[in-house]
């Protein structure tokens, strides 16, 4: 990669608005995705009657109750097109950050943290395609996002500038991108799993109340398998490029650095995850668990190893 030092603020200073409004859409687009909830919960909320009173006469279409499920439908609607907005407005922001500095734009805690977030929006729209009941969980993926965002819009903020002379290589476009992938899926992956346990706390039969309007265990179960499925892989072909890149930089392929360390058990508790998922008397909750302690893991690895360990990658803030 050739030595750059150009930095064109103009695209730097337009990919910091579409980051920040793109944040703002993805809080709104939460927010409606409560409010779809919260109408949901409230129009499957039963009226109770009196013994001996006669049943409550079913209302015609127009009624209250429509009503409360047609607004709650707009609400839905609505955060997913937001979302979708804020996914544009996202793709933009890398992009001119990219072009403002002439690099892959993921040379920073900030920049990666970005492309993370991207990719789960991105898979989080794939698979509400593929699967419209997985609507009712929009909220609990994009607050992460959110969270992550904000945590990287202001504490892990890093002007638009040439990355260190370490890491102007091609190896940066191919091993980062392969971490953010996989990070970003993983994350729509554990937030499934962490839902798929609260389902199995409730009953299967339960009519009413937060757990009785999430899709149900199969489907959570069906996405964060699937997911993990495809970003395992993924993860596994960038330690492999990472460990490449080691080779060309430092004269060695493994050296137990923390980060190096705590990457290698992240793919060692998902491969766990995996095989359990497919073993017998692990699918009602043991998997689940498992996929949930990885992503665990991969928080652990972004913020502390990156951030409050001292290694070989503590100076780059990425994987």
């Amino acid at each position: 990669m050739p030595n750059v030092t150009f930095v064109n603020e103009t695209l730097a200073a337009y990919s910091d608005y579409a980051f920040r409004t793109a944040v703002v859409i993805y809080l709104v687009a939460m927010v409606l995705h409560l409010g779809e909830y919260a109408r949901d919960r409230v129009s499957s909320v039963a009226v109770p009657v009196a013994v001996g009173a006669p049943a409550p006469i079913s209302q015609p279409a127009g009624d209250t109750g429509r009503a409360k499920r047609s607004r709650a439908e707009r609400f839905g609607r609505t955060a997913v097109a937001l979302t979708i907005l804020g996914a544009g407005l996202h793709v933009g922001s890398l992009a001119l950050r990219g072009a403002a500095v002439l690099r892959w734009p993921w040379g920073n805690m900030y920049e990666f943290c970005s492309a993370i977030c991207l990719v789960a929006v991105l898979g989080w729209l794939f698979v509400l395609r593929r699967t419209p009941a997985m609507r009712r969980v929009g909220a609990f993926v994009l607050l992460p996002v959110v969270v992550l965002l904000f945590l990287a819009g202001t504490v892990l903020y890093a002007q638009a500038a040439p990355v260190m002379p370490a890491l102007r290589s091609y190896w940066l476009a191919i091993h980062v991108t392969a971490a953010s992938i996989s990070g970003g899926l993983l994350l729509v992956a554990g937030v499934s799993s962490a839902l798929f346990l609260v389902r199995v706390r409730a009953p299967r039969d339960a009519t009413d109340g937060f757990v009785a309007l999430l899709p149900t265990r199969d489907t959570l179960d069906r996405v964060a398998y699937r997911l993990t499925v495809i970003a395992f892989p993924i993860w596994t072909f960038a330690i492999m490029t990472g460990a490449i890149w080691a080779e060309a930089a430092w004269g060695r392929f493994w050296g137990w650095d923390p980060k190096e360390t705590v990457a290698f058990v992240a793919w060692v508790v998902y491969g766990g995850y995996l095989h359990a998922r497919a073993t017998a008397g692990w699918r009602n909750g043991g998997a689940a668990w498992v996929n949930v302690v990885g992503f665990a893991v991969m928080l652990f690895n972004l913020f502390f190893v990156n951030l409050v360990t001292a290694g070989l990658h503590s100076y780059a803030g990425v994987s």
